[in-house]
């Protein structure tokens, strides 16, 4: 119960943040941005992996029968892997967005136009169900015989590879490659981006131009350096039974807290969004008292 109670309550703060953020930034005139325009997406996506995943681990912690059925946990790693996958290229979107800005300022609203930004978001999502339709396929390959026991809270690759009965060779193989690409060409286009900023801002003469360019991106390099510490943490643990632990931390880590944290980090270090949740609470607050 008291497990149950903690990621209730972190998942309602997940709920509201991220669905607050898309609302705040919908109405907001001013934040109608390339910036919170990503924004927001990756604020309904961290929704979507979130609702994906923590209702299950809730119904889990508060039942005796912990059981999940084949269809529901396949489906629960299709759309959890859309999602992550969708996640980790929105970041690399978000990366070359800050570089045009910073780099660029002059050239920023014709670089950055409406269909460019909603192509960019469009290719992330495309890929990420192009990759998930490919690894739930090489599950499907594999074959499953009565009740198994899945040493994890979430349905995710190694733990259905581990209860299968047929060589999961083929399936690791393609989610090692599909992985390891992902992983790579988001950090290779988050790295350069960031690289060229660094650059750009050392070469700003007055200071006050520095800092206000950098917190432009403290923001997103804080989650982007949780998101993929994170990621990264799980590649180096080795595979062996002792290390389950470190992995399901792991887990409910990217999964359940990273969500939540996310909105968080915007909102409290972006002046305009803060402004904007001002306005809205004095706004309704006088309404009330009308």
């Amino acid at each position: 119960m008291p497990l149950f109670l903690v990621f209730l309550t972190i998942y309602t703060v997940t709920v509201l943040g991220k669905l607050g953020m898309v609302m705040v930034i919908s109405i907001s005139p001013k934040l109608h941005t390339p910036m919170y325009f990503f924004l927001s997406h990756l604020s309904f996506v961290d929704f979507c992996y979130s609702t994906t995943v923590t209702p299950k681990l809730l119904e889990n912690l508060v039942v005796e029968d912990r059981t999940i059925c084949f269809t529901g946990c396949i489906m629960q790693f299709f759309f959890a892997c859309i999602f992550v996958v969708t996640e980790t290229f929105m970041f690399a979107v978000m990366a070359y967005d800050r570089y045009v800005a910073v780099c660029n300022p002059l050239l920023y609203t014709v670089a950055m136009s409406r269909r460019l930004c909603s192509f960019l978001v469009a290719t992330s999502y495309s890929w990420g169900i192009v990759c998930s339709l490919t690894l739930t396929y090489s599950l499907l390959e594999l074959s499953f015989r009565g009740n198994n026991i899945i040493n994890n809270f979430v349905c995710e690759h190694t733990a259905i590879v581990a209860v299968s009965c047929s060589d999961p060779y083929v399936s690791q193989e393609i989610i090692l490659v599909s992985a390891t690409f992902n992983e790579v060409s988001s950090l290779v286009i988050i790295l350069s981006s960031y690289a060229f900023i660094f650059i750009t801002v050392m070469k700003m003469p007055s200071t006050g131009g520095r800092q206000k360019a950098f917190s432009t991106c403290a923001s997103h390099l804080t989650a982007i350096t949780i998101f993929h510490g994170t990621i990264l943490f799980l590649y180096c643990v080795p595979n062996s039974k002792s290390s389950w632990l470190m992995v399901k931390v792991a887990s409910v880590f990217y999964t359940v807290v990273i969500p939540m944290m996310n909105p968080l980090i915007y909102s409290l270090r972006n002046k305009h969004v803060k402004e904007t949740v001002r306005r809205l609470l004095i706004t309704k607050l006088s309404c009330l008292v009308l």
